[in-house]
């Protein structure tokens, strides 16, 4: 078996037919192959359901079978096991894979195969000498197919042959100066089912990231870090297309989850790293923080409103400019998004991310146990005097059980679910009540703005009418998150 260290980027053809001409390239020999690739799983995808690829190739007049294990990629960059032997097509033999029980989930499902896609592109490829590594730098192009269905491939990989991952980002920052690059993440095996499935779209939600207890702090953070990001880029191509609400709403958790993240390690990471990233994403994060505030104004508070004053003329006046204001934000959203920082910032955060080094030794489990302490500590602190707090402070106390659910979230796997679960589902309740209350104090800005500061004295009673039996509500919710151990 080998580790394939991979940064994938995406380019457009014209910046394709640039590449060859790059300075770094002028005077290295290149070689062009022609790759055909047949990709196989069961009629239930089994494999795609554990992320594997199986494939055949055809290289020049030579067939190879490889199997690839899909750790998930972020910035570009991924990590997987592969194993490739030569072989005869549609002969499946797999005693080339030296990880017993994978052989054995292979081997027991081979006479169920079938092709799925195929892969047909030409591939450029150079070696190149770079700092202490060589690296392999590939340009394809060509297509994948499905079923008649076919998109388009253009894209650039970086193979670290020997050395040190860092180089791959250094020499990848030299390739930006000149050529557009935008780090990708989805691989032609996992473009390949998109396209078999004749997958929409969708919204992609944060997954529960496998930290374990054998790491230290740092690579737990590496981990939730590089989870968070692939969070956010899977939802880009949604923002880029006209930002769905629920694609606005996860990635502007995804941003807010890493932003909690790098303040959650603060104690343990490069003071140099928290400086140049902890208020990195705040612009991107602020204008996704007002489109959403935006989409829950017209999704979630004005119906009830129109519903409750259907003769006031105001109503269609606001909505109208609630929706003119929500589409600009979005243009700010895509327009962040295009400028040539944006795809970077990408490469720089995970080539920092990927390149931290151990600052302070500490076994996760302590670590852990102290942060978790110190957030709990904190929330209960405010929600024990709830009754005295003014509606900034109550905001303030929102943040702080955000916070601590992102914190908890976070090291999940080291908690007993016995008593995370009881105590999460508290405090999702909880937040879900302070959300409410905050929605409306939010609306009442919201309104003043739309309608350039216009008295809407009946919109504005009902809301703030609708605030004070939240707050009402509220003690009850608090009590019974104080009732729960915290885990």
């Amino acid at each position: 078996m080998s580790t394939e260290i991979e940064l994938k980027l995406q380019l457009s053809p014209k910046a394709a037919r640039k590449l060859a001409d790059h300075p770094l390239l002028a005077n290295i020999q290149s070689q062009k192959q022609h790759l055909l690739n047949t990709y196989f799983d069961t009629p239930a995808l089994e494999l795609h359901a554990r992320r594997v690829a199986v494939r055949f190739r055809k290289k020049g007049w030579q067939w190879l079978c490889t199997v690839k294990s899909a750790e998930p990629a972020s910035g570009g960059l991924a990590m997987r096991s592969e194993w490739e032997a030569p072989a005869t097509p549609g002969i499946f033999d797999f005693s080339h894979v030296d990880a017993d029980d994978f052989r054995d989930f292979l081997e027991k499902r081979s006479n169920q195969f079938e092709p799925i896609f195929t892969t047909d592109f030409r591939r450029q490829v150079w070696n190149v000498p770079f700092g202490e590594s060589l690296i392999e730098l590939a340009i394809d192009r060509g297509q994948i197919e499905s079923g008649g269905k076919r998109t388009p491939i253009c894209e650039i990989e970086l193979e670290l042959l020997a050395g040190r991952v860092d180089d791959i980002f250094t020499l990848t920052r030299q390739l930006q100066e000149s050529i557009e690059l935008f780090p990708a993440i989805a691989s032609k095996a996992e473009r390949g089912y998109a396209l078999f499935l004749n997958e929409p779209l969708r919204p992609f939600k944060s997954k529960p990231v496998p930290i374990n207890e054998q790491q230290t702090p740092i690579e737990a953070f590496r981990s939730i870090a590089l989870g968070c990001l692939e969070h956010f880029q899977r939802n880009e191509k949604g923002l880029l297309l006209g930002g769905e609400a629920e694609f606005i709403h996860q990635a502007r958790v995804a941003l807010r989850r890493l932003r909690s993240a790098i303040k959650l390690f603060a104690p343990v990471l490069p003071p140099e790293f928290v400086a140049a990233y902890g208020q990195t994403w705040q612009t991107l994060a602020g204008a996704l923080g007002d489109t959403r505030n935006w989409d829950v104004f017209l999704e979630e508070t004005l119906p009830p409103i129109a519903e409750a004053f259907p003769e006031n003329s105001d109503i269609k006046r606001l909505r109208k400019a609630a929706q003119r204001r929500a589409r600009s934000a979005r243009k700010s959203v895509i327009g962040l998004l295009a400028v040539k920082e944006y795809p970077r910032l990408l490469l720089e955060f995970t080539a920092a991310v990927y390149t931290l080094g151990d600052t302070l030794p500490i076994p996760l489990k302590d670590f852990a146990r102290q942060q978790i302490s110190s957030h709990a500590r904190k929330a209960r602190r405010m929600a024990s005097r709830h009754a005295e707090l003014s509606p900034e402070e109550r905001h303030k106390m929102r943040i702080a059980f955000k916070k601590l659910r992102y914190t908890l979230e976070f090291f999940a796997p080291l908690l007993p679910p016995r008593k995370l679960n009881p105590y999460l589902a508290a405090l999702s309740q909880l937040q879900d009540e302070l959300g409410l209350i905050n929605d409306h104090i939010t609306a009442n800005m919201l309104i003043a703005e739309a309608l350039d500061k216009r008295p809407v004295g009946p919109i504005h009673g009902w809301i703030s009418g609708r605030h004070t039996l939240l707050v009402s509500e509220l003690p009850e919710a608090l009590q019974t998150w104080l009732m729960q151990r915290a885990p």
